[in-house]
Order: C-alpha cells, then sequence, then structure tokens
C-alpha cells in the first residue's frame, strides 16, 4: 500500500525531522537515509521501521540540522588539494579550460563532510521518538486509504453477487433450446419416426447433467461472502488470503462460463470477470 508520514521535533538548537513514505509492491525494500554519525545506531531504525511498514518500496529519511544553519561541516583537505592538482594537471596537458575548478570538486562526494560526533542517550531518545511518530502518521495514512479500498471492494464483490443473481432465469431457457436443438437434429438426420424417445431423453439428461451449474453458482457466492466477511476482521495483514479468496472466484466464474451454452449468460459472466480483475488489482495493494 501506498503510505506517507513526517514529524519532526525541536532538541536543543537542532530540528529532528523524519519521513516514511511507500509505494506498492509485493516485498519490502527499504531505502534508508541518515546523517553519517547515526552509522552505528542505523541498524536500530532500520529495524523498527521494517516492523511497522511490513512491506511495499520504502523511502525513508531522518535529518537532524541546526535551527541557527550552523550545521558542523569540514573539507577533506588532502582530497580536495588530491583532486585539484590531477585536474589541474589533466587541463594543462588536454588544453582545456579548467573553468571554476573550485565550486567542481566540491561537488565530488567525500570532499565536503558533516562533522563527526556521538550522539548521547537523550538525543537519540528523542530521534526514535519522532521516528515513531512519523511512522504513527504513516499508519495513519495507510488507514484511510484502506478504508476507501474496502468501500469499493465490498461495491465490486456486490456487483458480482448482483450478476450472479440474474443468472437462473435464462439457465431454463437454454435447457429448452438444448432440447429443441437435439430433437430437431435427430429428426433431420433420422426421421422422427426412427427416434427412440426413452434414448432421447437419456442423452438430453446426459447434456444437462453437464450443463449444471448449481455448484459453481453456490460456491461462488459462498467466496464472495467468505471475502467480505475477511474485510470484517481487525488484523492488520490480510491481502494473501484475499487474493486466495479472489483467485477462488475467478475459477468459478471460468467454470461458469465455459458450461454457459448461453449468449446471455455469457454476457454475465464477462461483467463478473471485469469486476474480479478490479478487485484483484485492488487486493495487489492491500497487505
Amino acid at each position: 500500500m501506498t503510505g506517507f508520514g513526517r514529524a519532526s521535533r525541536s532538541y536543543g538548537d537542532k530540528l529532528i525531522s523524519a519521513e516514511v513514505r511507500s509505494l506498492n509492491s509485493k516485498f519490502s525494500d527499504l531505502r534508508f537515509k541518515v546523517p553519517s554519525n547515526f552509522r552505528e545506531r542505523e541498524q536500530e531504525i532500520r529495524r523498527r521501521i521494517s516492523e511497522r511498514t511490513e512491506r511495499g518500496k520504502i523511502d525513508a529519511v531522518v535529518d537532524v540540522k541546526s535551527v541557527q544553519g550552523e550545521d558542523g561541516y569540514t573539507i577533506n583537505e588532502p582530497l580536495f588539494r588530491k583532486y585539484y592538482r590531477e585536474i589541474e594537471g589533466l587541463s594543462k596537458e588536454l588544453g582545456i579550460e579548467k573553468g571554476d575548478i573550485v565550486q567542481t570538486i566540491l561537488r565530488i562526494p567525500n570532499v565536503v563532510a558533516g562533522e563527526e560526533r556521538e550522539i548521547d542517550e537523550e538525543e537519540w531518545a528523542t530521534i526514535m521518538s519522532v521516528v515513531e511518530e512519523a511512522l504513527d502518521q504513516f499508519d495513519q495514512f495507510r488507514l484511510t486509504e484502506g478504508a476507501a479500498m474496502e468501500i469499493d471492494l465490498r461495491e465490486r464483490i456486490g456487483n458480482i453477487l448482483d450478476q450472479l443473481q440474474k443468472v437462473p432465469p435464462f439457465e431454463l431457457e437454454r435447457m429448452d433450446r438444448l432440447r429443441q436443438r437435439l430433437r430437431q437434429n435427430l429428426d433431420e438426420f433420422m426421421g422422427k419416426e426412427n427416434v427412440d424417445e426413452n434414448r432421447f431423453e437419456q442423452e438430453v439428461l446426459f447434456y444437462l447433467e453437464k450443463m449444471d451449474i448449481t455448484e459453481e453458482k453456490v460456491r461462488l457466492e459462498q467466496h464472495c461472502q467468505f471475502f467480505l466477511e475477511q474485510l470484517e476482521t481487525q488484523v492488520m495483514v490480510k491481502g494473501r488470503k484475499l487474493s486466495f479468496i479472489s483467485q477462488e472466484m475467478g475459477r468459478e466464474i471460468n467454470t461458469l462460463g465455459a458450461k454457459a451454452y448461453s449468449a446471455e449468460i455469457q454476457r454475465l459472466v464477462v461483467a463478473m470477470k471485469d469486476e474480479l480483475e478490479k478487485v484483484k488489482e485492488q487486493v495487489a495493494n492491500i497487505l
């Protein structure tokens, strides 16, 4: 599921901020940015974010800035001189204008770096508190999105059930048409007087049994009701179960179509498949 959460808090002369955002994905993929002096405790934040976000393409950023804009940065002088000598030498050798060589070097990674310092426990507790607050906002965003998705899913499942209720009137019609078609074909090829009525009725029953869709209708309705029941359950992770149920619904709808032998029922099956595809698209985004 998509999600977004952001929080910030002042600590002394610093502003601590945390931001967590996610895009839909079947797996957990966390990309994480923290100041360099957090590295030794980065795993603790990373683990907490992974636990709370469950899955998705997660981008998380934790930042600490000076309120007065006096963040400590230093220039790596040996590295700066090394780059300067090499660039100047290449410029002379190749006859290339050096341009603004200073700005070019300053943009090279590791030439300018933040000052390393230890984080005291009180500051660390504040940082973790801000991260938790951002994750709370993140969860609330997902809950809001999930509520909207639930409304849409209920509507789609309701539409499938509505289409299913329209099937019975066409069942008897198709059976009558089958009987008439078989009778007409036999009369044309064998002659009416040569038809064994008992055998004819046996063949009709055989075809009617193959065309019977009672079990498929019952199972499809049960799957739909089970899907709606799962939406009611108060659990955070239900996407996989809903996906399995939707797959079973698809099997029953496909069997209905295969055994339809009716243009009217086929149209209803197509409408059900259309709604089911929309259900699957939504379920793919659910945790």
